[in-house]
C-alpha cells in the first residue's frame, strides 16, 4: 500500500476536525465548545487546527459551510418531492424553516453561526442557494405561474424571508410552537408573487 501524501493527510486531519467540531459545537456551543479537548478527541494538536482553518472561528466557518450545505441538499430534496413548479419552491422554504428544529442546526447554523460569523445572507453557502431560487423564480416567471418581477429581488425576499423565519424559530423560548407560525406567513408572504390564476 502506498504511503499517504501530505496533501491526502491534511485532508484526513482537516474532515476528523470538522467531524469532531460538529458535535463539540452541536453540544456544548462554540464559546464552551475547548479546542484543546476537542483536537484530543481525534488525535492532532492545536498546530492542525490553526494550519487547517486559523482558528477557533474559521473552524466554525468550516461546520457551517459543511452544515448548511446540508440544509441546501435536504430543502431541495423535499422541493424535488413536492415538484419543480410553485409548490417545490414553497417545499424548498418550509423544509428549510423546519429545520430550525434540529438540534445540530439550530445550535451551530442559526444560533452561534450569526453570533460569530455576522450576517447570514453573506455566507458563501446561503449565495449558492440564492443562486437556486433565481432560476427557480425565473422558469416560473417564464411559465406565467409568478407574476413579472425582478428576479433577483424576489429570490432575495424568498430566502431572506425562509432564513429569518428560521432564526426566529431557533432563537425563541419555544420553537415548536412558532414553527407552525413562521411557516403559514412564509407561505402566504409567497404566495403574493403568483400570477393571477395560477394554484
Amino acid at each position: 500500500m502506498a504511503p499517504r501524501s501530505r496533501a491526502e493527510t491534511m485532508e484526513e486531519n482537516r474532515a476528523k476536525l470538522i467531524q469532531a467540531a460538529r458535535k463539540c459545537f452541536s453540544t456544548q456551543g462554540f464559546a464552551a465548545a475547548s479546542m484543546d479537548e476537542l483536537t484530543a478527541t481525534v488525535g492532532l494538536t492545536r498546530g492542525a487546527l490553526y494550519h487547517n482553518f486559523g482558528d477557533k472561528r474559521g473552524l466554525l466557518a468550516a461546520v457551517v459551510t459543511q452544515v448548511d450545505g446540508e440544509m441546501a441538499e435536504r430543502a431541495q430534496a423535499a422541493a424535488g418531492k413536492a415538484g419543480s413548479g410553485w409548490k417545490g419552491l414553497l417545499a424548498e422554504g418550509t423544509a428549510y424553516i423546519e429545520m430550525a428544529l434540529d438540534p445540530e442546526v439550530r445550535r451551530i447554523v442559526l444560533l452561534d453561526g450569526p453570533a460569530v460569523l455576522g450576517d447570514p445572507s453573506q455566507w458563501p453557502s446561503q449565495n449558492a442557494c440564492l443562486q437556486v431560487t433565481k432560476q427557480t423564480i425565473a422558469r416560473l416567471i417564464s411559465q406565467g405561474i409568478l407574476k413579472p418581477v425582478d428576479v433577483e429581488a424576489a429570490a432575495r425576499l424568498i430566502n431572506g424571508a425562509a432564513l429569518n423565519a428560521a432564526l426566529w424559530v431557533a432563537a425563541s423560548e419555544d420553537p415548536r410552537s412558532v414553527l407552525p407560525r413562521a411557516v403559514e406567513a412564509f407561505q402566504l408572504l409567497a404566495t403574493g408573487l403568483l400570477a393571477k390564476g395560477s394554484a
